[in-house]
C-alpha cells in the first residue's frame, strides 16, 4: 500500500516491518557491503567538503589515501552520486573500532567538530528514497545483512519508521513526522 503524505509517497512497509540496528551482530556491514558507496545528495557534498579538515582526523590511513587520490564522491548526475569506496568495498569515511565499522563524519559530529551528522541515505537506512515525478518515494529496503536488525526490531516491537524517527525529522521536519505517526495509528486501527 502507498500512502501520500505531503510531497512524499510512503510504502506501508515502513509500518509493517520492524527494525532496530544490531551493530553487535552485523558489525556495521552496510558501510562495506553493496555494489557502490552510499547515495549522497549534491548539497551534502558541499557540507562535507567544507568540513573535510574536521572529518579527516577521524579517518583511517587507507581512507585518507583514497580521499587524496579519488576524492570522497563519484558520479555526476544528481541521481548517481555516491561516496567513493576502497577496492575492498569500504566507504571512504569508514573507520573500525572494537571490530565495528563506523562513520568518520558521524564521529566528527559526535565530537562537536562538525554540524553535519552523515549522509541522509546512511542515517535513514533501511529506508531508501526515490523520485516519482515531483514526489519523493519512501521505501523499505530489505538486505540480508540486516536480518539481525529485523529480529531485534520484531523482539522490541519497533516499526521501521519509529526506529528512524530522528533521521525522518531531520529530512522532513517534526510536524511531518508527527503527522506520519498519526497516519500510522490510523493505519494500525484499520488493520
Amino acid at each position: 500500500m502507498i500512502i501520500e503524505h505531503g510531497n512524499t509517497l510512503i510504502s506501508s512497509e515502513i509500518f509493517e516491518n520492524e527494525f532496530v540496528c544490531n551493530l553487535d551482530k552485523c558489525k556495521g556491514a552496510c558501510c562495506i557491503e553493496g555494489n557502490r558507496g552510499a547515495p549522497i545528495e549534491r548539497h551534502e557534498i558541499e557540507k562535507i567538503n567544507a568540513d573535510l579538515d574536521a572529518i579527516s582526523p577521524f579517518m583511517e590511513a587507507r581512507q585518507k589515501a583514497l580521499l587524496d587520490t579519488e576524492g570522497f564522491y563519484e558520479g555526476e548526475d544528481e541521481d548517481d552520486l555516491a561516496t567513493t569506496c576502497l577496492p575492498t568495498g569500504e566507504c571512504v569515511f569508514v573507520y573500525k573500532e572494537n571490530g565495528i565499522l563506523g562513520c568518520a563524519i558521524e564521529k566528527a559530529y559526535n565530537a562537536g567538530k562538525t554540524s553535519f551528522k552523515k549522509p541522509i541515505s546512511c542515517h535513514l537506512y533501511p529506508i531508501r528514497l526515490g523520485k516519482i515525478g515531483d514526489m519523493e518515494s519512501i521505501n523499505y529496503h530489505r538486505w540480508s545483512i540486516c536480518k539481525d536488525a529485523c529480529t531485534l526490531g520484531k523482539k522490541l516491537n519497533v516499526p521501521v519508521y519509529q526506529f528512524l524517527e530522528a533521521p525522518l525529522i531531520r529530512k522532513y521536519g517534526k510536524d511531518w513526522f508527527q503527522e506520519l505517526n498519526q497516519i500510522y495509528l490510523a493505519w494500525k486501527q484499520e488493520k
